[in-house]
């Protein structure tokens, strides 16, 4: 029970530092831009959904990939899986009724919009 407590502080600890890791300070005042540039939501929301691809094939992309946070363990290919069976498995990281601490906190960050995208992504035939 100590080990699974000790994963489950470390993991909350990294989803939690990921923000702040990725955080940008403010520039001081003299030297902050006259106007606040901003990029269209779609190119907002297709960086996020590139973020989300580049953060699932670090690890489920690489063949034979084993994991030692927080046991090792040999972690699944997930290209070509069904796109609903992506979608529950992300859900259920994200209420907890998975224990993974990686991918709880992974989950934790994507909407259910995200998901099902990124679930037609991997799901998708390759080509």
């Amino acid at each position: 029970m100590p080990k699974r407590i000790f994963s489950l502080i470390v993991g909350a600890a990294l989803a939690f530092g990921a923000h702040a890791a990725l955080a940008q300070t403010k520039p001081p005042a003299g030297k902050a831009p006259a106007v606040q540039e901003s990029k269209p939501a779609a190119t907002q929301k297709s960086e996020g959904l590139e973020n989300a691809h580049a953060i699932c094939i670090g690890c489920h992309g690489i063949p034979g990939y084993r994991t030692a946070f927080p046991e090792v363990y040999h972690v699944p290919k997930i290209a070509g899986q069904q796109p609903a069976y992506i979608v529950n498995a992300l859900k259920a990281y994200k209420a907890g009724e998975r224990s993974h601490p990686s991918m709880r906190g992974i989950a934790a960050s994507l909407s259910d919009e995200d998901m099902a995208k990124l679930a037609e992504y991997y799901g998708a035939p390759a080509k």
